[in-house]
């Protein structure tokens, strides 16, 4: 039953790569555990579970993260720049070159991105 009532959830794991360990529903309530990529994918993860409303007593989640070395990785979407993507991962949209240096093997601009490249995100 909790399965289905979080199978948005479920989903969206899938969709950020989250390796789980288990998903199971043990004693009254959604037992996750598992693995991200990076940070990035933890906080996707967890943001997603605070978004419903009985989350604290339907979920218990173990979520870690396999690599450290940076933030995570983003996909371009249309009307993205880098300074919005540095303001919302970053907190400060001034550290777009940030990003800009740590993807210099795909970007030769700061002002020149696409739709669907692969970004990496630096550690905060």
């Amino acid at each position: 039953m909790l399965k289905e009532k979080y199978q948005e959830l479920i989903d969206l794991g899938k969709e950020i790569n989250l390796k789980a360990e288990y998903v199971k529903e043990e004693d009254g309530k959604l037992k996750i555990k598992g693995t991200t990529p990076y940070q990035l994918e933890k906080n996707i993860f967890w943001d997603k579970i605070k978004s419903f409303s009985n989350w604290k007593d339907e979920i218990s989640a173990d979520i870690r993260i396999a690599s450290e070395d940076i933030y995570g990785i983003y996909e371009v979407k249309s009307g993205d720049t880098l300074s919005k993507i540095s303001k919302k991962y970053l907190g400060d949209p001034m550290r777009y070159n940030d990003i800009f240096k740590l993807n210099t093997d795909i970007l030769k601009n700061p002002d020149m991105i696409k739709v669907g490249q692969k970004l990496k995100i630096p550690n905060k």
